[in-house]
């Protein structure tokens, strides 16, 4: 399994339990912010994290927010499975490492109906519609490809791997899909610093907490994979 090194330089915020009725979205989140065709894809295989260790103060957060959150997450956990495989199956060919699959749980949830009625964003990966289009899928009123969790899946990895491409971090390019790749490049310039932990102030708050929920839904599905350092 897949591990990678997390630092942090403090966990302070609090989140609510993750529901898709309390999912948000920024005026300009990561997928309003793309260029390029649907074909434009890094070529060559992306490279892997390093050991995916929690330091003690991002391994108490995560335990901490498992713990408030517990029943609504062992209840995603049981209906998951499959949309999870589907996602693996998908991240597998596109060289995504398969730990942000969990990204859509953070999405929505993975309820492929969740729309955020105030930017547009729908399916388990909240792509807005130009967004959408942009990396190939399909809208009309009959048929909404961002609804279809295999297509949108190869949709959301064209993506990442272009913010990888871009940032070289996982951690950078899951805050990239939230607010956009300029902020993130603006908080790195401001902060002089490419490791999240170090530059997160310099970020939107909602970004800011997108980020922490990953890394503890990420602690949760993989708790047996996860050292403490």
């Amino acid at each position: 399994m897949l591990r990678r090194k997390i630092y942090s330089a403090g966990l302070l915020i609090c989140f609510s339990l993750i529901t898709a009725g309390n999912i948000q979205k920024g005026s300009a989140t990561g997928t309003k912010n793309i260029t390029g065709s649907d074909t434009m894809i890094v070529q060559g295989p992306v490279s892997t994290p390093s050991d995916f260790d929690l330091n003690p103060a991002a391994l108490l957060y995560a335990k901490e927010y498992v713990k408030k959150n517990n029943w609504g997450l062992e209840r995603l956990k049981k209906r998951s499975r499959s949309s999870l495989k589907i996602i693996n199956s998908v991240f597998s060919k596109y060289e995504i490492p398969p730990e942000l699959k969990y990204m859509a749980v953070v999405e929505s949830n993975l309820n492929a109906d969740t729309v955020c009625n105030s930017s547009g964003a729908t399916g388990i990966w909240q792509l807005m519609p130009f967004t959408a289009l942009e990396l190939g899928l399909k809208i009309t009123d009959d048929n909404d490809e961002r609804l279809h969790i295999h297509k949108s899946s190869a949709a959301a990895a064209k993506y990442l791997k272009r913010l990888y491409a871009e940032f070289g971090d996982w951690l950078l390019v899951i805050a990239a899909y939230n607010s956009g790749p300029t902020k993130v490049t603006r908080a790195i310039n401001l902060s002089g610093n490419k490791n999240f932990w170090k530059l997160q102030n310099f970020l939107p708050e909602e970004t800011r907490n997108h980020v922490k929920r990953f890394v503890s839904v990420l602690y949760f599905f993989e708790e047996e994979n996860i050292t403490a350092v």
